[in-house]
């Protein structure tokens, strides 16, 4: 999904990777907007010049996607993720690096957030909950998830799982093992696009969710997991575990856990996605 977002009037093309969960932005546009350059395209050709010749790698690991163009014709342009980003403003002298930033973590980019401020990115996902008319209880049972989510992502950082997509990929095994849908099919059942999948879940949900993600680190701690294929399997496992759980539940009280409601749209509107 492809749109853009603005930054004191001035445009950024960003895309938005459905499977990744994961948000991409025009390097032209943001060095446009810190450099003030007329010519962007140059600046950053010479850049990339200037990282090859440090050894940095992060023009390597940027890719490129198709964005509107000018024109109006989708071309291939230099993208990077929030955390690519990130380290690309420090690589540029500007005046507006640190607003820039700030903009980037109001747009509620939680990666972003952590390295900046871990507390306010707590502080702030509560405040915009309550703004939404989430309820106290499901405000905690939200961060609850969250900290059992962050003890599992630390250990796979501290495991050889360092990439976006493997996280991705991990976290989509677990999930499709509980609820038996991958985190797509799972936001399409919700009638989602952008929106976070978590932020949208119900009680039951939220607390399966937090089950198997706890599972899946302690199995994964108990094995000593390393790499990618290691905690895949304990993914699967732990996913398996509140698979079981899930269906022990539904069989006692008829009612199905994943469900398509969401915060967006009345429960009975979201009855006719199930």
């Amino acid at each position: 999904m492809s749109n853009i977002k603005l930054f004191e009037n001035k445009k950024v093309r960003s895309h938005y990777d459905t499977d990744k969960e994961v948000w991409y932005f025009s390097i032209i546009d943001i060095i446009e907007i810190l450099t003030e350059s007329p010519r962007p395209r140059k600046y950053w050709s010479a850049l990339k010049t200037k990282l090859t010749a440090e050894s940095s790698e992060l023009s390597q690991e940027m890719g490129q996607l198709k964005l509107q163009a000018e024109d109006g014709k989708q071309r291939l342009t230099d993208v990077g993720n929030v955390e690519q980003i990130f380290r690309l403003i420090q690589s540029i002298p500007s005046p507006k690096a640190e607003p820039f930033k700030q903009w980037l973590a109001k747009v509620g980019y939680e990666r972003l957030q952590e390295i900046n401020d871990p507390s306010q990115s707590i502080d702030r996902a509560r405040e915009n909950w309550q703004k939404m008319g989430r309820s106290e209880k499901w405000i905690q049972q939200r961060m609850t998830g969250q900290e059992t989510r962050n003890k599992l992502t630390d250990y796979w950082k501290d495991n050889g799982v360092e990439k976006a997509d493997e996280f991705a990929q991990l976290t989509n095994i677990i999930h499709s093992e509980w609820t038996g849908l991958s985190v797509k099919k799972h936001k399409e059942l919700k009638g989602l696009k952008s929106q976070n999948l978590r932020d949208h879940m119900g009680e039951a949900e939220l607390l399966f969710t937090a089950l198997a993600e706890l599972s899946t680190r302690q199995i994964a701690e108990t094995e000593e997991a390393k790499g990618i294929k290691q905690n895949a399997i304990a993914s699967k496992k732990g996913g398996a575990i509140a698979k079981d759980a899930r269906k022990a539940l539904e069989s006692k009280t008829g009612k199905s856990v994943v469900t398509g409601e969401n915060f967006l749209k009345p429960k009975e509107e979201s009855k006719k996605l199930k």
